[in-house]
């Protein structure tokens, strides 16, 4: 059983703004389903979404009793997991919306990718906490790149691009605080930059079309550049107050896509406006504010490493999906944390809050 000590020094902001988010979650995706779902109940998105909610409150707790050190003696196996798991799903994974990324079941859709990157986090942290202070040479910064490099890989056979980017993120999030040379850090952004145009010739026709629509949408208006053309309208649309709950045209008459997935951040900003998106948008900042306060007063290196890998996965996630719906980035396909739809999502990110709330809990050595 935990201590009340141990309970007293929980971040409660984290706690309290991750509940919040949740709740406007279920009302978006019920806003945004229930007229456009006739082959099963009106509510049965809400009504799924809110029982993997419940579920991962649990594992939530569960995740508490466990000193988060203990995520270090696993981070090989569960690297050799993750492994399996991507690659698994090349062989035994379904198709859908052009790419071949779950994994069916019983009646459940898994997504590997998405328990790839909270595993990614975990070994990652792992390997820089033995590597503290050797990444000085580009000798010494390969290998973190090649253990990386292999799952990227794999996530973007599927292909999974928004994951994959998802992963370059956390990567170099962790390896600046694990204390890179910055000289060599600019040297890999810049060969990153250099070999962009190879890494156009390996995307699927589909994504580089996605690429080239982000610079102008009416290129095709009715195929790749539709969504990010529905989403501005929608958000556009909803101006100052928004036009209400329920109330959204784009959303209500089916025109937005994917609106309570991908695009769920295009419903809030038509239905709620512009001071509704606001108040989403500020209870984002507070979460990562919180989660980079995590990070900062961690009680070891291991602690830091776990909480700024979820901080630049949770940071990413919303500048791109956010980004997307407004038009100023390229789509992608990548959630927006604790408020798509999707249970691989959902639970990856309980997970994270999990271990952030793990890490602030037992920032300080207390005895129990």
């Amino acid at each position: 059983m935990l201590s009340r000590r141990l309970l007293k020094n929980l971040d409660f902001t984290i706690i309290i703004v991750t509940a919040v988010l949740i709740l406007i979650s279920l009302v978006i995706i019920g806003s945004a389903t229930h007229i456009n779902n006739p082959s099963q109940e009106r509510y049965w998105f809400v009504e799924r979404q809110g029982m993997f909610a419940l579920a991962n409150i649990v594992i939530v707790f569960i995740l508490l009793h466990f000193d988060y050190k203990s995520l270090g003696k696993y981070a090989n196996l569960l690297y050799a997991v993750n492994l399996i798991m991507l690659m698994a799903v090349m062989f035994v994974g379904q198709s859908a919306l052009g790419a071949q990324r779950w994994i069916q079941i019983g009646p459940i859709s898994l997504q590997p990718s998405e328990f790839s990157k909270i595993i990614m986090i975990i070994s990652l942290a792992h390997m820089l906490d033995k590597r503290s202070g050797k990444l000085n040479t580009f000798k010494e910064i390969i290998p973190v790149f090649i253990y990386v490099g292999v799952p990227f890989l794999l996530v973007l056979k599927q292909p999974d691009l928004g994951t994959a980017l998802v992963f370059l993120a956390i990567l170099f999030g962790m390896i600046f605080v694990a204390g890179i040379n910055l000289k060599h850090l600019g040297a890999i952004g810049l060969a990153g930059a250099a070999l962009m145009p190879i890494f156009w010739h390996f995307l699927k026709d589909y994504q580089k079309k996605r690429l080239t629509v982000f610079l102008d949408p009416n290129i095709d208006p009715l195929g790749s550049g539709y969504h990010i053309i529905q989403s501005k309208i929608a958000i556009g649309s909803g101006m100052l107050f928004g036009k209400g709950l329920f109330g959204g045209t784009q959303s209500q008459l089916n025109f937005l896509p994917e609106n309570h997935t991908d695009f769920i951040f295009a419903v809030i900003g038509e239905e709620l406006g512009f001071i509704g998106a606001s108040i989403v948008l500020l209870l984002y900042f507070l979460l990562l504010y919180r989660s980079v306060k995590v990070a900062g007063e961690a009680r070891d290196n291991f602690g830091m490493l776990l909480a700024t890998g979820i901080s630049s996965m949770l940071m990413f996630h919303l500048l791109v999906n956010v980004g997307m719906t407004a038009g100023i980035m390229p789509v992608t396909g990548i959630p927006l944390p604790l408020m798509s739809y999707g249970v691989s999502a959902l639970t990856t990110n309980m997970v994270c809050i999990g271990i952030l709330l793990n890490i602030y809990m037992r920032r300080q050595k207390i005895m129990f």
